[in-house]
């Protein structure tokens, strides 16, 4: 099972550069526990503050262990800070034109619906968005992630993701689950641990 972890660091409390020490500290504990890829998903960020941050959790990222960075839809400033690849949220680029651009990057791309996931050729794998749960969104369900995981690319499970729902999520396909919450808001070594078991 592929572990995903996305990051939300206003989640956390205190001053900016608290939430950002914060931040770093549980990238690097998800690096060291076995997380397989790592988002940086700060959008609220101008570019330099960005890349800055990214640079740090790179380093974080190096130091732990063989977790992937990807940047939120800063192509540029993946590149220019040696991130792994890219996340591309529906309304972005299309993943064909990053490969052109960066062909060694590892790309995911968010879908909402199983044909999404059909036109999703050129990513490496698919966000399938709200399985479960999203603020001012229906969830999918299972049916929907089962039909969009009998396409080519591999999908994470995205949206409400819980230790009692991942494995449901796993039976219907998915090649893993990607989530916010299940890791920031807990040990991360604890939670890896128990969703190797499913």
């Amino acid at each position: 099972m592929l572990l995903y972890y996305i990051t939300a660091r206003r989640q956390f409390s205190g001053t900016e550069a608290a939430q950002q020490a914060h931040l770093l500290a549980k990238i690097a504990e998800a690096a060291r526990a076995g997380v397989d890829f790592i988002q940086l998903r700060e959008k609220d960020l101008p570019s330099r503050a960005l890349e800055s941050l990214a640079r740090e959790a790179v380093r974080a990222v190096r130091d732990q262990g063989p977790a992937k960075l990807l940047l939120n839809s800063r192509t540029d400033v993946a590149l220019g800070v040696g991130a792994d690849g890219v996340h591309l949220p529906s309304s972005d680029i299309s993943a064909a034109e990053v490969r052109g651009l960066w062909p060694q990057s590892i790309l995911s791309v968010s879908c909402h619906a199983p044909t999404e996931v059909a036109a999703a050729s050129s990513a490496d794998y698919a966000l399938f968005a709200p399985v479960f749960e999203k603020q001012g969104a229906t969830p999918t369900g299972l049916d929907a992630l089962r039909e969009a995981c009998g396409h080519k690319t591999p999908v994470l499970a995205l949206g409400g993701i819980t230790l009692e729902n991942a494995s449901a999520c796993v039976q219907a396909g998915a090649a893993g689950i990607a989530a916010i919450r299940l890791f920031q808001d807990h040990d991360v070594a604890e939670i890896v641990r128990r969703l190797r078991r499913t």
